[in-house]
C-alpha cells in the first residue's frame, strides 16, 4: 500500500467516525421502519409456523408438543389419535419440501441462518439478495412445522437481516447505513418472536464478533427491536415465554456451584460441536443432491423420536405426549425450570432431563447439521436449561441443601450455553433476566457467564464471525485511522544509525558530496551555530543542483533548506502521517523532549506498521 492510498483511506476513516448526528438521525428513522417491518413479518412467521404444526403434527400425526406456559395461543384442543408411523415421516417431508425450495432458489438459507447473516454483514457491501427472506420463511416454516428439531429464533435472524437489507436497499443509503440496518433488522425480528427486546438488541450488536461488538448499530438497533416488540404484541399480547419462580433469592454460598455448572455446561457445548459438525461431515458424503440431504436427516430425528414416545409416552400423559425433542422444545426448558406433576422427584427426575438435554443435541444435529432451515438459538436455549435443570437436581441431592432451586440453575444455563458458543455474554445474560422478569439471577450469571466465556473461547459455533472489527473485511477501510493512533512513532522509528547533518554555511558542494554518500537517509538536519535545529535539507535538492553546476558553487546549506519538518517520539503514527503530508515530504526527522534528534521515520515505516497491525496470518 503506498502512503497515498493510505492517506486516502485515513480522509475516509476520518469522515465515517464517529457517527454523524444528522446521519443517526436518519438511520433512526430508517431503523424504526425496519422494526415495523421486522415485527409484521416475524408476527406472520410465528403464526404460520404455529398454523403448520398443528396442522401437519397434531392434526395429522396426533402429537402433543409440550409447550412452555408463554405459548399458550399455540394450544390445540384436538383429539386425534396418536399415528407413529406418520409422526416418523413428517420431519423428513418437511425437510425435503425446505430442501427443495432452498437449494433452488437460495442455497444460502439452507442451515441455521445465524451463519448466513453474520457472513452477509461482513461483506464489503453487506448486501442481502430479495428473495432470501421469502425464501427462508417459506423454508423454516415447513421445515419446523413438520417437526425439525431447531428454533425459531435462528431464521428470523436471517429474515430480519434481509429484511434491513432490502429496505436500505429501496431507499438507496451508504454501504455503511446498510451494515447498521442489516443489525437492526436482526435485533427487529429477534425481539418479535423472542418477546425479549433489550437483549434482542444486543444480541444483534454482539452476535457480529467474537471479542467486538457494533457499536454504531446499537441505538438503531435498540429502536428498531422496540418497534419490532410493540407490533408483535399487538396481534399475540404481552407475555414472557417462560414462568418460574416468583423469586429467586441471591446465596452467595451457591457460587461455586454455579462456576461447576459453567464447567459443566462448557463440556455440553463441546459435544454439541462435534455432534453438529459430525453430521454436517457425515451428511456431505451422502450421494444426494444437496436438496435431499435435509431430508435424510429429518428421517434419522424421525427414527429417533418416534421409539421415544411409544416407550415414555404413556407414562408422561398419553400416547403421543411430546418431549420436546421436536420443533423449538420450550417445553422442555419450562419443565427443567418449574417441573411438572409427571416429571419425577430425586434422581429419575434429574436422569430424565439429562437424557432429553443429550436427545435435543442429537436430534438438532440431525436436523441443522444436514442444512435443514432451522435455528440453533433456541435449541441452545433448550439443551441449557435441561443441562442446568439436571444439575441443580443432582447439586439438590447431593448437598441435601433446601436451598437450593433447580429453576435457577435451569435459567442460568440456558444463558451460558448459548451465550459460550455464540460469544454473546452481554446478550444472553441480559435476556435470562427479561425472562425471569427480574435480574436477581443476575450475579450467579455473571459468574457463569465469565467462566464459560474463557473455558470456550476458542470454540465457535458461527464460524462466519471474527474476532473484532479489524478482522472484517466491511470495516478494514475504516480503520487506518484507528490502527495509527494506536502506534506510537518511537517502536517503529529508524534509530541509532549515524547520520548526516550540516551548518547554516556548509557550502552545496558538500551538500551534494554527503547526500551522495547516504545510502538511506532522505531528510538531512540544518544546525545553527549553536546547534539549534533550523531547518531541513532534503535530498531531492540533489537533483536540482546537479543540472547547474554553477548555481551549486555559489549557494550555503542555509540556502537549500527549509522549514524543520519533526514529529515527537512520543506522537502516534496518525500524527506523523499528517505532518508528511502536510509538508509533502517522505521522511520526518523524530526529536526528544529536549528537542535532540533521536531518530528518523520514513513513509515506509509507517506503510509496514499498518499493513502488519492489519493483517493476520493465515
Amino acid at each position: 500500500m503506498t502512503l497515498r492510498r493510505l492517506a486516502t483511506a485515513l480522509r475516509k476513516s476520518a469522515r465515517a467516525t464517529p457517527l454523524e448526528l444528522g446521519l443517526l438521525g436518519r438511520t433512526l428513522l430508517h431503523a424504526a421502519l425496519v422494526g415495523a417491518a421486522s415485527g409484521l413479518i416475524g408476527s406472520f412467521f410465528f403464526w404460520a409456523l404455529g398454523f403448520t404444526e398443528r396442522m401437519a403434527l397434531e392434526h395429522l400425526a396426533g402429537y402433543r408438543p409440550l409447550r412452555a406456559a408463554g405459548e399458550g395461543m399455540l394450544i390445540d384442543d384436538g383429539n386425534t389419535p396418536f399415528r407413529p408411523w406418520l409422526l416418523w415421516a413428517l420431519p423428513a417431508v418437511g425437510a425435503l419440501l425446505g430442501g427443495i425450495l432452498s437449494f433452488r432458489w437460495a442455497p444460502e438459507t439452507q442451515g441455521g441462518g445465524a451463519d448466513a447473516i453474520i457472513a452477509s454483514f461482513h461483506q464489503e457491501n453487506a448486501t442481502v439478495r430479495r428473495r432470501v427472506f421469502g425464501i427462508k420463511t417459506i423454508a423454516s416454516v415447513l421445515t419446523l412445522g413438520f417437526g425439525g428439531s431447531g428454533g425459531r429464533e435462528g431464521p428470523t435472524m436471517q429474515i430480519g437481516g434481509a429484511i434491513g437489507s432490502m429496505v436500505a436497499r429501496v431507499l438507496k443509503v451508504s454501504a455503511r447505513e446498510r451494515r447498521i440496518l442489516l443489525v437492526a433488522g436482526l435485533a427487529g425480528s429477534m425481539s418479535a418472536v423472542f418477546r425479549a427486546p433489550l437483549g434482542a438488541a444486543l444480541l444483534a450488536v454482539e452476535v457480529m464478533y467474537t471479542n467486538d461488538f457494533e457499536s454504531d448499530a446499537l441505538v438503531p438497533s435498540v429502536l428498531a427491536s422496540v418497534v419490532a416488540y410493540s407490533v408483535f404484541i399487538s396481534f399475540f399480547g404481552e407475555s414472557t415465554l417462560f414462568s418460574h419462580a416468583a423469586h429467586y433469592p441471591f446465596i452467595p454460598a451457591q457460587l461455586p456451584l454455579y462456576g461447576l455448572l459453567a464447567l459443566f455446561v462448557s463440556l455440553a457445548g463441546i459435544f454439541f460441536l462435534w455432534t453438529l459438525r459430525g453430521v454436517r461431515r457425515l451428511t456431505l458424503r451422502v450421494p444426494l443432491p444437496g436438496w435431499a440431504r435435509p431430508a435424510l436427516g429429518g428421517l434419522a430425528l424421525g427414527g429417533l423420536v418416534v421409539p421415544l414416545l411409544l416407550v415414555f409416552g404413556p407414562r408422561v400423559g398419553g400416547p403421543g405426549q411430546g418431549l420436546g425433542i421436536l420443533g423449538g422444545g420450550y417445553g422442555a426448558a419450562q419443565l427443567a425450570i418449574s417441573g411438572a406433576s409427571w416429571l419425577a422427584d430425586g434422581w429419575h427426575g434429574a436422569g430424565l432431563l439429562l437424557l432429553l438435554g443429550v436427545l435435543k443435541i442429537v436430534g438438532t444435529s440431525l436436523t441443522i447439521g444436514s442444512g435443514g432451515s432451522a435455528g440453533d438459538f433456541g435449541p441452545s436455549l433448550v439443551i441449557g436449561g435441561l443441562l442446568g435443570g439436571a444439575f441443580g437436581r443432582a447439586a439438590e441431592l447431593l448437598l441435601h441443601d433446601p436451598r437450593i432451586d433447580p429453576g435457577a440453575f435451569a435459567m442460568v444455563g440456558m444463558g451460558i450455553f448459548y451465550g459460550g458458543l455464540a460469544h454473546v455474554p452481554i446478550a444472553s445474560m441480559v435476556m435470562v433476566c427479561e425472562l425471569a422478569g427480574s435480574y436477581e439471577l443476575l450475579v450467579p450469571l455473571m459468574l457463569a457467564e465469565g467462566v464459560v466465556f474463557v473455558l470456550l473461547r476458542h470454540r465457535r459455533l458461527y464460524e462466519s464471525q471474527v474476532d473484532t472489527k479489524r478482522d472484517s473485511p466491511a470495516h478494514r477501510g475504516d480503520l487506518v485511522f484507528d490502527v495509527l493512533k494506536e502506534v506510537r512513532i518511537k517502536d517503529v522509528m529508524i534509530a541509532g544509525r549515524p547520520f548526516r547533518s550540516f551548518y547554516r554555511r556548509t557550502p552545496a558542494s558538500e551538500v551534494i558530496r554527503e547526500i551522495g554518500a547516504s545510502e538511506w537517509q532522505d531528510a538531512f538536519p540544518v544546525h545553527d551555530a549553536d546547534g539549534r535545529l533550523v531547518g531541513v535539507v532534503s535530498a531531492d535538492v540533489l537533483r536540482a543542483l546537479s543540472a547547474d553546476p554553477e548555481l551549486a558553487a555559489l549557494t550555503l546549506a542555509d540556502d537549500l533548506m527549509t522549514a524543520p519538518v519533526a514529529a515527537r517520539l512520543d506522537d502516534d503514527l496518525h500524527t506523523a502521517l499528517e505532518v508528511l503530508l502536510e509538508h509533502g515530504v517522505r521522511e520526518v526527522l523524530v526529536t526528544d523532549a529536549t528537542g535532540k534528534i533521536v531518530g528518523f521515520l520514513d513513509e515506509s515505516e509507517i506503510t509496514n506498521a499498518y499493513l502488519g497491525a492489519t493483517t493476520r496470518p493465515e
